[in-house]
């Protein structure tokens, strides 16, 4: 997105109910891609690029598409249209029903490329019949090679246009070649400060001669053949791929991708199969294409599409956060390991870019490129700026640390992975308080201080998890690590961790407040209790699941405590109506319906991105997180036979329903947005790739561990 389309965005929305002026939004139309590239189709039919933080390359940063009939132009954005995924596959279909006839279009990114394939029906409902030769597809793009909307050219060839700047190059060409083809200068000054937005592509103008050629704009009319009219874009590095490569490419694709069943077939190759055997099979498709979608070829992902490029209303989403990454990189594994997915590639990914990334002091840094791991611009960098650990946050060390554990037990080869779990526990401990809370550092929301009980939640777990997984551990790992002392950490690393996940345990007592029944969300930093409800505490569920699955021992009260193994488990009769009643809490407090929507908020007295609604606006991060923190409790209550079981079995498939296909927080599309107004209009990033994880967990636990409470999550098809 560039600053002219930013100020034409607020232009056209400032004073909107439910829109924030400036920013370019996904909550209508579809994604395709899956191998690097990320291409949006608006509902409308305009082509968009988002894939700059999975490959460095902008590429189109607008476009229009009408259908031409002799001299008048009907634009595809004004007339009715239906759009879909076809199969399991990215691949989007869209029909537009103009006055001419219906035009039918196939959109696929394959790899670097994108084809867009529009045949057209005249048909013989008493439409006017239309003359092949007046018929021709328009084609309004504009690039921005290297992010750039100024020093840009373009170079003509017979097939192609080539738009560059210095290291990017973009290509649009088509198989029918061009019928006429010419650029234009982007918006002026005036134009810019004028009140009113511009409406583009504008007619020609013949005094301005240099738009031909200066600038990453072009308006091209393909003509049809047999009724079909098929046009390409390829986005290359100078320095990979030569011209005659790019058109070569190009070629080749119209040759090869020349049906929509070739266009599927290539599209279908960007996810992963799903056996027709899963669960709700319908809702583990969505989940899987959505994290396709956001990923880069390293294996990172992006939070979600960036929507708000300038941060106008935000921090921008388009990063790895290593939070986000690595609970959905668990979520992916365990579901993997339940279902069969056959996502071995994407958990050595997964591992391989958190062994590269890991900072010497044994942490990870705020947020990263996906496409490199390097560091991304960020606001919580202290442990690189030698700051306090206020400005950190902690949690997202944990979260990486539970993975790699569990990645570890898996048989999951990634070299260097015992180096990072030894130098990840001693950069842990180095963060956790002599009373075994973590130090005051920033939460999961990105938006408070303190010492969180979130961020205790994903210590418990990490060194639960390296106590079950860590055997063999040894400080000898870390080598000549100038940061790190191996003598500061035991010999038995194993025995280590589950002595400091048992103090954790212990500690989160200092943050129950029984007059609500609940964990608090944080100590303040200056040492009060802040008791609200918050989403994010839920993860207290899974993460005292890894603890009991170290058994009786320190911190078991209670022998009889049995896990499903029928071993004594390690969360005591106490913890466990404690955490029942805070689940509860939660879930019954954080609840939210209106005639539209129905789900959970994020936190009492959450304010961000409400506009004009009084009430706090419903998460679909912390819908699913109930849904999870409901099966995952059930699971410890039913290994000790605890009739509450069943109780949280069914609130979890009641919250699981609101973010499943046909729930009120998942869109037409199978996406889920980060948030919901009242009124049913989705906002913020979409699709969002933490709940579409959490969603494919969930089904996964409930179906393959307590079927006996209630009926197998329906299979959607």
């Amino acid at each position: 997105m560039q600053l002219r389309d930013a100020l034409d965005d607020y232009k056209r929305n400032t004073g909107h109910d439910t829109r924030f002026p400036g920013e370019r939004r996904t909550v209508t139309g579809r994604f395709s891609g899956g191998e690097g590239r990320l291409v949006h189709v608006d509902a409308g039919g305009e082509v968009r690029d988002f894939g700059y933080p999975l490959t460095g390359l902008t590429g189109l940063v607008r476009s229009r598409i009408g259908l031409a009939v002799g001299d008048e132009v009907t634009w595809l954005d004004e007339v009715a249209t239906e759009q879909r995924y076809v199969g399991d596959t990215t691949l989007i279909e869209t029909v537009h029903e103009t006055d001419h006839g219906t035009l039918t279009r196939h959109d696929a990114t394959v790899g670097d490329a994108h084809l867009t394939r529009a045949a057209f029906d005249a048909g013989d409902d008493g439409h006017a019949n239309v003359d092949p030769d007046d018929l021709s597809l328009v084609v309004y793009a504009r690039f921005a090679p290297d992010g750039r909307d100024d020093r840009v050219g373009q170079l003509r060839y017979d097939d192609a246009v080539e738009v560059y700047h210095a290291d990017e190059r973009d290509f649009l060409a088509s198989d029918t070649g061009f019928a006429d083809l010419r650029g234009q200068l982007p918006a002026t000054f005036p134009e810019l400060i004028d009140d009113a937005p511009t409406d583009l592509p504008r007619d020609r103008d013949g005094d301005r001669y240099e738009e031909e050629r200066l600038s990453g704009e072009v308006i091209a009319d393909v003509p049809f053949e047999g009724g079909v009219a098929t046009v390409g874009t390829l986005l290359t590095d100078r320095e990979e791929t030569t011209r005659e490569a790019a058109r070569g490419r190009l070629d080749e694709l119209f040759a090869d991708l020349d049906s929509p069943d070739a266009l599927a077939a290539a599209a279908g190759e960007t996810t992963p199969s799903v056996p027709e055997s899963v669960p709700a099979r319908e809702s583990v498709v969505a989940d899987l294409r959505v994290l396709s979608l956001l990923s880069a070829e390293s294996g990172l992902r992006i939070a979600g599409p960036d929507f708000d490029p300038f941060y106008a209303t935000s921090g921008g989403y388009g990063y790895t956060w290593f939070r986000d990454d690595a609970e959905i990189s668990t979520f992916a594994l365990d579901a993997d390991d339940r279902l069969g997915l056959g996502l071995d590639d994407w958990h050595a990914r997964s591992a391989e870019m958190y062994v590269a990334t890991q900072r010497p002091d044994g942490s990870w840094p705020h947020r990263v490129w996906p496409r490199s791991g390097a560091l991304a611009p960020g606001w919580a960098n202290a442990r690189i700026e030698d700051g306090p650990d206020v400005d950190y946050q902690a949690d997202q060390t944990g979260s990486v640390i539970a993975y790699l554990a569990q990645a570890r037990a898996a048989g999951v080869d990634a070299e260097g992975l015992d180096r990072t779990l030894v130098a990840a526990l001693a950069g842990l401990d180095e963060t956790l308080e002599a009373d075994g809370r973590p130090v005051v550092c920033q939460n999961a929301w990105e938006d408070s201080a303190g010492r969180f009980a979130h961020t205790a939640a994903t210590f418990l777990e990490a060194y639960s998890e390296l106590a079950l997984h860590g055997e063999g551990l040894e400080t000898d790992a870390l080598g000549s690590n100038a940061d790190l002392d191996p003598a500061a950490l035991p010999a038995d690393l194993a025995g280590h961790a589950r002595d400091q996940a048992a103090r954790v345990y212990d500690a989160l007592d200092d943050l129950w407040v029984p007059e609500r029944g609940c964990y608090a969300l944080r100590e303040t930093p200056e040492g009060a209790i802040d008791d609200r409800l918050d989403s994010s505490t839920l993860s207290l569920a899974s993460a005292h699941r890894s603890f009991d699955a170290l058994g009786g021992g320190e911190g078991s009260e209670n022998g009889d405590d049995a896990d499903e193994t029928g071993e004594a488990g390690a969360v005591d009769a106490e913890r466990l109506d404690r955490l029942v009643s805070h689940v509860e809490t939660v879930v019954d407090g954080l609840a939210h319906e209106s005639d539209e929507i129905a789900g959970l908020v994020r936190y009492e007295g959450d304010g961000w991105r409400r506009a004009d609604q009084r009430s706090e606006k419903v998460w679909t991060v912390s819908t699913a997180w109930g849904a999870n923190a409901c099966a995952e409790l059930a699971v410890l209550l039913a290994a000790r036979d605890d009739p509450r079981a069943a109780e949280m079995v069914e609130r979890a498939r009641e919250l699981l329903a609101h973010v499943s296909p046909g729930g009120s927080l998942c869109e037409p599309t199978t996406y889920l947005p980060e948030q919901f107004f009242d009124d049913g209009t989705p906002d913020s990033a979409a699709p969002l790739g933490w709940p579409h994880a959490i969603r494919l967990a969930t089904v996964a636990l409930l179906d393959d561990e307590l079927p006996q409470f209630a009926d197998r999550v329906a299979a959607d098809d």
